[in-house]
């Protein structure tokens, strides 16, 4: 095996790619605060409509 100079280390790139992982999690992420926003919505839209159900 070669050894390598301090320059020619200097030089070496790798590590900066998106994995898989990080994609799912960040699509994951976009859906979790999307339902969250539209619970939310739901939520006072049938509060100040007064359209939810009663227990009697």
């Amino acid at each position: 095996m070669k050894e390598l100079e301090k320059d020619e280390l200097l030089e070496i790139n790798g590590g900066a790619s998106i994995s898989a992982t990080l994609i799912n999690a960040l699509s994951r992420a976009v859906s979790l605060i999307t339902d969250l926003g539209r619970s939310l919505g739901s939520a006072i839209r049938r509060t100040m409509s007064g359209a939810y159900c009663k227990v009697k």
